[in-house]
């Protein structure tokens, strides 16, 4: 019965979503961000349990994209990087909670 069936336009909001975001280690690094004023490439591989490589990727579309801030120096001549998220990437990343929200609480069976 169509009264039976869940409304196709509760994830109308999906369309809308943040697909740079969307991606688990992503959402994942901006989270912990978030939670953080800045924090080094070994503290966010050590809680994310992403490799070097994958969390270099993952950093770079995300400071591509405006939402992370890198900053790269040495420190006893190895490399260290700190990342910090950005005004535009806590914006981004409330829009994305927002509309992740509107999509599931307006599903029901």
């Amino acid at each position: 019965m169509a009264g039976d069936e869940p409304q196709g336009d509760a994830f109308r909001p999906l369309t809308d979503i943040d697909r740079l975001i969307h991606e688990p280690a992503r959402l994942m690094i901006l989270s912990f961000l978030e939670a953080v004023d800045s924090a080094d490439y070994v503290f966010l591989m050590r809680v994310s349990g992403l490799t070097w490589g994958n969390l270099s990727s993952h950093m770079t579309k995300l400071e591509e994209a405006g939402y992370v801030t890198v900053k790269k120096e040495f420190l006893n001549k190895k490399p260290h990087s700190m990342a910090q998220l950005t005004l535009q990437g806590k914006q981004a990343l409330e829009a994305y909670r927002l509309v992740m929200k509107k999509a599931l609480e307006g599903y029901s069976l």
